[in-house]
């Protein structure tokens, strides 16, 4: 069993958007996106405007409150991963989401990487004190407009991170490991095109991984791909992890 074991593949999943659409998330950069649809909306996740002007803080709270992720629940996809990491396999996930549905579905926090924080924590930017979105939304709801960081005073924001922020390295820098020693390379619901997420698939590649694309449009790193999957991804993606977690390697042809 544990030599087995050792024998199957470690496999990195980078997922984007994409997976979470079928959760009734938008995909903010795709066609019907809602930085296409409205670009004033980019003003309400930008640091510098949501750090100097009080109704940009307002309405990024309305919007918050407003917001389907805390609502949304894992889909099929979701699952389907959360089933590969609980099957044996060696898994990590890579996501740019903050939905935080993987770990709703159930793979481990400590096997979830999430590049651009989370929705679900706020955290002070004087002071760096982090607490429940959940908390501060009831604080909305109770008639605070621009709630304020119960410790120190300083403004809230969400633990996402804004247009004009610099990634955590830390979280980076693991997941720039992790892409360098897979075996396995899916990155699914991605365009692929936000750096430095996108460069994580050809740095898979460039270091021997199989990297295997499950998105509805081309990406600038289909080229690189084993396999490029265009099919809905609720279909495919459980499909081609359900095969991952039976045969290992082999079930992808790698």
């Amino acid at each position: 069993m544990s030599s087995d074991a050792a024998q199957r593949p470690l496999v990195a999943i980078l997922s984007g958007a994409g997976i979470s659409t079928d959760s009734g998330i938008p995909d903010y950069r795709g066609p019907q996106g809602l930085w296409r649809s409205d670009p004033e909306a980019e003003k309400l996740v930008t640091y510098r405007y949501y750090m100097s002007d009080p109704e940009i803080r307002r309405r990024s709270w309305r919007m918050r409150r407003d917001s389907q992720a805390l609502r949304a629940r894992p889909n099929v996809a979701h699952t389907a991963v959360a089933r590969l990491a609980d099957s044996g396999v060696p898994v990590r996930v890579i996501t740019q989401n903050v939905d935080g549905l993987h770990q709703l579905a159930g793979v481990p926090e400590r096997k979830v990487l999430e590049l651009h924080g989370t929705v679900r924590a706020v955290v002070c930017t004087r002071c760096g004190a982090r607490t429940s979105m959940a908390q501060a939304l009831e604080r909305v709801a109770a008639g605070e407009d621009d709630p304020d960081c119960l410790t120190c005073g300083g403004i809230l924001k969400s633990a996402t991170v804004m247009f004009g922020e610099a990634l955590d390295q830390e979280v980076l820098g693991r997941a720039m490991a992790i892409s360098q020693v897979c075996d396995v390379f899916i990155a699914v619901g991605t365009s692929l095109s936000v750096q430095p997420a996108a460069s994580l698939a050809g740095m898979a590649a460039e270091h021997g991984a199989r990297l295997i694309i499950v998105n509805a449009e081309p990406t600038p790193y289909d080229p690189l791909a084993a396999e490029v999957i265009r099919e809905p991804i609720g279909t495919a993606l459980p499909a081609l992890l359900d095969a991952l977690a039976a045969g290992g390697a082999a079930a992808t042809g790698g």
